[in-house]
Parts: C-alpha cells; sequence; structure tokens
C-alpha cells in the first residue's frame, strides 16, 4: 500500500497571494537534476566526471561524486559547477579512493541552495554505509518527514532526498525480505535514484517512469547508469536500455540484476514531456526518442497549426533551435540567426529572483541587429512560463527594429505548477494562468501569439498521449497531489531563519 498525500497544512504560511507570502518567490523548488554513476572501472572517478559535465545543463548549483573502494565510501561535494568543486587536485585525490562511484548536478531552491543539500548524500546506519543521488520530486516527503521528526530523527538538511536515508535505516524497514523495495513503495511523486553501498550500486526510477534513467555498457563489461544518453555517449558508453518505470537495476561484480519494486496493479507511463521540450539535451535519446528529433517535429506542426507571413524564422537560443529548424523546413521561411549566446550564463528560467532571471537573459543573449532590422520576424520560443524574460527577448528584438515579431510557442500554455520535479511556480507566478493568449500578447508587446496545441504537441511523439505527464498544461496530475501542501513547505525553517 501507498502512504497517503499528506493534509498537513505548510507552518507558518498557507496563503497563496505572494504579496503576503513572499518568501516564496526568494525559496523557489527547483529539483531537476543529473544522475551518474560507473561501477568498477580503474577510471570511474574521471569518467563520472566527464558525464557530469554532460549533465551540467541539469543542474548548476551544486555537484558531487561518492567514491567506493570496495570496503568504504568516500564523498565529495561543493557548490558551483562540476569544474569549480572538482579542480584537478580534487580529482586526482578521490580518483585514488575507488573504482565505483555516483555522481550529482543539482537545482536545489534558492534558500537550500547551500552545501548540506548538496549530492550525494552520504550517511551510515546499522546496515553500513550509503549515498543517494535524487532526481526528480517527493509528493509526500513532508508528511514523512514530520513522522519521522516526531519520533527524534535529526534532519541536516532542507532537501525531499533526505528522507529515503531514513526509511532505509528504520528497523522495521530493514528486517523485510526486500528493504530497498519496500521503501520505494512508501515514495509518491517522481524519483530516479542512485544509491551507492561499498559493493554495488543500485539505480530505481518511480511507477511512472516520469524522468528519464538509462543503463550503458563500456569497455564490453562496465555498466553505467546516467539520467541521459548524452553522458554515456561523452564516455563512449553503449546504450543498453532504460530503466524501466518501477524497477531496481543493481549493478555489481556480477554484471546487472533487475526486480520491481511496485508488483500491486499495473501503473501507466507519465513521461515528463517537457523534458523533450526544454531541459534534455538535444543529442540524448529520451523516452525512446532523440530529442532533437521530437522538437523538430514540434516546430513542424507548429508551423501547420500556426502559419505566419514572415520573411525569417529566428530561434530563442538555445532549446527553441530545433523547433525553429522545423518551423522553417514546414513553413519555407527562411531560418536566421537572430541572437548571439554567451555559454556561460547560466539558464535564466532556472534563476531564483526574477532580478537576476533579467540579468541573466541580458548577458546571455544579444540581438543581432543587422540581421532583425526591417523584418517580419517569426520567433520560436520553446516555452513561456512567467512572461517576464520572453518580455525583455521581444523588447530587445523591438529596438533592434524588427518590423513585426510573430511568436511561436513549441508547447501549449503553461497553466500549473509542477510538482515532479520542474520549477514550475505557483499559478499566481504562470502567466498563462487566468490570462487569455491574446491578453498575453499584449503584456508581451508582440504583433501575433500562438501556441502549439496540446493534442499537436503530442502527435509529436511516439508513445500514446495517456502515457504522457501533461500536468502542467492540462492540470490532470497523474500521481494526486493535495494541492494544500506547497511544494515550498521544507522552506518553513529556512523563512523562520530569515525573518
Amino acid at each position: 500500500m501507498r502512504l497517503p498525500v499528506s493534509k498537513a497544512t505548510p507552518a507558518r504560511c498557507v496563503n497563496t497571494d505572494l504579496a503576503a507570502c513572499d518568501f516564496r518567490s526568494q525559496y523557489e523548488a527547483k529539483e531537476k537534476c543529473g544522475l551518474f554513476g560507473i561501477f568498477g572501472h580503474p577510471s570511474a572517478v574521471e569518467k563520472c566526471y566527464f558525464g557530469l559535465h554532460a549533465l551540467q545543463h541539469r543542474g548548476q548549483e551544486s555537484a558531487g561524486i561518492a567514491v567506493s573502494d570496495g570496503e568504504l565510501l568516500h564523498c565529495h561535494t561543493g557548490m558551483g559547477l562540476v569544474g569549480e568543486v572538482f579542480p584537478s587536485k580534487v580529482l586526482r585525490s578521490i580518483s585514488q579512493k575507488g573504482h565505483t562511484v555516483i555522481g550529482h548536478v543539482r537545482y536545489s531552491t534558492s534558500g537550500s541552495s547551500r552545501l548540506e543539500n548538496a549530492q550525494p548524500l552520504m550517511a551510515e546506519y546499522s546496515m553500513g554505509q550509503i549515498a543517494v543521488a535524487h532526481n526528480g520530486n517527493l509528493i509526500n516527503a513532508m508528511l514523512l518527514r514530520d513522522e519521522y521528526e516526531a519520533y527524534g530523527h535529526i534532519f541536516k538538511g532542507t532537501s525531499d532526498s533526505e528522507i529515503i536515508i531514513h526509511l532505509l535505516a528504520k528497523p522495521t524497514h530493514i528486517t523485510k525480505p526486500d528493504p530497498m523495495a519496500h521503501v520505494l513503495r512508501h515514495l509518491q511523486g517522481a524519483f530516479c535514484l542512485l544509491f551507492l553501498y561499498p559493493d554495488r550500486i543500485v539505480a530505481a526510477r518511480d511507477s511512472h517512469g516520469i524522468r528519464p534513467l538509462c543503463i550503458g555498457k563500456i569497455d564490453g563489461g562496465t555498466y553505467v547508469a546516467a539520467s541521459e544518453t548524452c553522458a554515456l555517449d561523452i564516455v563512449d558508453a553503449e546504450f543498453v536500455r532504460e530503466v524501466a518505470p518501477g524497477e531496481i537495476v543493481t549493478l555489481d561484480k556480477n554484471g546487472l540484476h533487475s526486480r520491481f519494486f511496485d508488483d500491486s496493479t499495473v501503473v501507466p507511463p507519465a513521461h515528463c514531456i517537457f523534458e523533450q521540450i526544454y531541459f534534455a539535451d538535444p543529442s540524448s535519446m529520451v523516452f525512446g526518442e532523440n530529442v532533437h528529433q521530437v522538437r523538430d517535429a514540434m516546430g513542424k506542426q507548429l508551423a501547420r497549426e500556426a502559419p505566419a507571413k514572415a520573411d525569417i524564422v529566428i530561434p530563442v537560443p538555445n532549446c527553441a533551435r530545433c523547433a525553429a529548424g522545423g518551423y522553417a523546413k514546414e513553413s519555407g521561411i527562411p531560418y536566421a540567426r537572430g541572437f548571439t549566446v554567451s555559454h556561460y550564463a547560466g539558464r535564466s528560467f532556472i534563476e531564483p529572483l526574477q532580478p537576476m532571471r533579467d540579468l541573466a537573459v541580458k548577458m546571455k543573449l544579444n540581438v543581432i541587429k543587422e540581421v532583425v532590422k526591417d523584418k517580419r520576424l517569426v520567433v520560436i520560443e520553446d516555452s513561456i512560463v512567467r512572461g517576464t524574460t520572453t518580455r525583455g527577448k521581444m523588447g530587445a528584438l523591438r529596438r533592434a527594429g524588427a518590423k513585426e515579431i510573430h511568436l511561436r510557442v513549441a508547447c501549449p500554455p503553461i497553466k500549473h505548477p509542477c510538482f515532479y520535479g520542474i520549477d514550475f511556480p505557483s499559478r499566481e507566478e504562470l502567466i498563462a494562468n487566468g490570462r487569455t493568449v491574446e491578453q498575453i500578447r499584449d503584456y508581451l508587446e508582440i504583433d501575433s501569439l500562438v501556441y502549439l496545441t496540446l493534442d499537436g504537441m503530442l502527435s509529436c511523439v511516439k508513445h500514446p498521449p495517456t502515457h504522457y505527464c501533461t500536468a502542467c498544461w492540462s492540470g490532470n496530475y497523474p500521481v494526486p497531489v493535495d494541492e494544500a501542501v506547497s511544494k515550498y513547505a521544507f522552506e518553513r525553517y529556512q523563512r523562520q531563519l530569515f525573518e
């Protein structure tokens, strides 16, 4: 049996009015992360380092690597990018500590962007040492944490991932025939997990398969686990297969072993299609499809649904490039580069505060005036979340002399928050919530605005529509969410500290 979703009210603040609860704008959940693990390779730490580099787009706030020598675990984590956390001296040091590793790159909340929440999380309990790395979001973590704190458990940080270690250490769970499976059945929401024990790596994926996780093989026999196949490519690993929804995969000296923890009912998949729209690398295979090809198909579908009379098609870098190429091919309008990109600025969608997001846009994108001046533009965006950064980009095009701006968005209007691991904020902050497309167009100060339809988007992927999570557009959550439980609930202590 799965535990019920928490009915608890977030401490200190239940008002959804941001003016009355402004700490939320400072502490926004950003649980999008990248995982990499490799068992028993002489260059395991180095390969994990490069694998995390390939997954850097999934997390830029902290990074960590846990390593096993077969008997003991060692872990190094830090704030910042992979290259900052692991300078050559540190990398050489931990490379000498073992040949089996798991690694993690993380987006977190702003308030929890600190070292104690960096992953992998390492602990020691009655069964020995363990390290865990998590991608996703557990919607019942607050209920579980409240229960365990009531029994005297002490938590070091504010990450929902930490509750998993407490579940594993519970004496009544340890005595179960399969403690790992028993613990995973307690978790609700989205999770891809890598566990490091002294003698093995365990990979697991939630029953709906919301987030991606795959297995590869290197040098003919060494197994690798990663969030995306682009991380396999960088270490010359051959893609073997995805970890199936509800599956536990063990990597040890005897190879790969598999079992399923959710055998009570057949659970339908609920793959996060936003992985293919925005987050995943275009070279990756996600949910059985190449990300670039899916985005290209969405661009073509967008051209069929929303034609425009224009001189050129330009993308808003970087994620919309694939869709813009598809739109240009289908429409026959020439593709052009209207923005230059600084690769040294972070992704503005993820910045914790609005002024930081605005500045990140200015630092990252610069209009090529000679390309857009006096032109009718079709501008392709992958998505619009808050709308403020998009408005800034459109304003920059106007100032550069664009004659007309026709914005086309390669997904439907985002009207609902995500509780499964992507930083879609509260409803009040989503520009499409309670506004018509025409009202959004007016706010963006552009000539026309059309979003890809939900049916059109789903026609561009290979699995049946029912196999995807569309909650952020439709409001249909595949894992039921009690909306009284704020995704900011873990920041209740953070708020008290800052008051």
